[in-house]
């Protein structure tokens, strides 16, 4: 076993939000907007972090104070369980495991029936030409026609081929046990480094209307701002930033979709205007 639940808790129907550091989590959106929505909830299952981390990869952090180590912090993924507005919410959230995905996905899904989880939500974000001064856009997937809200574009359209992150590996899980699966993945700037946490606000924005009640955004709308400020004036200090961003403001007011092609041909350019030595190919501003 490498899920050990600690409490079971009195639940009714809940709802299960997902996200995980990683693969898929631009701008740390998905993982910030689920420690938000579980920021007041209590720990009701715990993971075996040996057999599921590389530490190598995702090493614990040690605190040294005076030349005196003081202490460990260790990569864990917890469940807990919390309530927005009526709604019994359980969040399941941390770094995506190395190891052992068939099992922990095997003892997800019965924890799925055990607890009666009504409706699973999985939460992420990907990286993509949209300007920082425009709304973020939300793509969703649904694994029924009608689950996502109205606003929400389910797509994109056709057969699309990914390497896939764990979250979408648990989603798909859970919804062969005909449990209603629904997923919000939020559109970060390519060109923005860090966290983005105007994509977390969207993000709890969609699980609010989702589950019809209105999540508490704590500290988020102030980082929100911060980042603004930064990137604005990251943008405003190189001309050919400056421009690009324009150019993809232009493009979100005008609702222009632009080709893959285009898409590509428009990244190569900008990285390549920006060929300044040891910054070039990151695409993001200094």
């Amino acid at each position: 076993m490498v899920l050990r639940l600690t409490e079971t808790p009195d639940l009714s129907t809940p709802v299960l939000v997902a996200a995980f550091d990683g693969w898929v989590d631009g701008g740390r959106a998905g993982t910030m907007a689920a420690e938000q929505l579980a920021e007041a909830g209590r720990v009701i299952a715990t993971f075996d972090s040996d057999a599921l981390f590389d530490y190598r990869a995702r090493r614990p952090t040690l605190d040294i104070v005076d030349g005196r180590p003081i202490e460990l912090a260790w990569q864990e993924l917890t469940l807990r369980s919390t309530r927005i507005g009526a709604k019994d919410v359980l969040v399941l959230t941390g770094p995506e495991p190395d190891f052992r995905w068939h099992q922990l996905s095997d003892e997800i899904v019965e924890l799925v029936g055990r607890l009666r989880v009504s409706s699973w939500v999985s939460l992420g974000a990907i990286p993509a030409t949209v300007a920082h001064t425009r709304p973020v856009p939300i793509l969703g997937t649904a694994s029924v026609a009608g689950l996502l809200p109205d606003d929400v574009t389910q797509g994109p359209a056709g057969h699309l081929r990914v390497p896939a992150a764990l979250v979408s590996v648990l989603e798909h899980a859970v919804s062969r046990e005909a449990v209603p699966a629904v997923g919000f993945f939020a559109q970060v700037p390519h060109y923005a480094s860090g966290a983005f946490p105007n994509a977390a606000i969207e993000l709890i924005r969609h699980v609010g209307r989702y589950l019809r009640e209105e999540p508490p955004l704590g500290e988020l709308p102030v980082k929100a701002l911060e980042t603004r400020a930064l990137l604005d004036a990251a943008v405003a200090a190189e001309e050919r930033t400056r421009e690009y961003v324009e150019r993809l403001e232009q493009m979100a007011d005008e609702a222009k979709m632009p080709s893959g092609d285009e898409l590509i041909a428009d990244i190569e350019r900008f990285l390549r205007d920006r060929g300044d030595g040891g910054d070039e190919g990151d695409g993001r501003p200094n």
